[in-house]
């Protein structure tokens, strides 16, 4: 069996394109798709967020006056 996938922008043109579909010779079946609503990223929900936080709540942070101190501290 054969699938063919029509996309189709126009929302009310769909019922017409299902039953101009049903009207084919040789067609078995018609279904409706609509397209998934893409998920919105929410990075508060990711472990590296979480261990960010963890780090902050644990004291686990550094602070630099300038990119030089910052390699100072991490190189000695």
């Amino acid at each position: 069996m054969a699938t063919l996938v029509l996309h189709i922008p126009d929302e009310s043109l769909v019922q017409k394109v299902k039953q101009a579909c049903k009207m084919l010779v040789g067609v078995a079946s018609v279904k409706v798709q609509k397209d998934a609503k893409p998920k919105e990223y929410d990075i508060t929900k990711t472990a590296g967020y979480r261990e960010a936080m963890d780090d902050v709540k644990n004291g686990r942070v550094y602070h630099a006056d300038s990119v030089d101190d910052m390699f100072k501290q991490i190189l000695g």
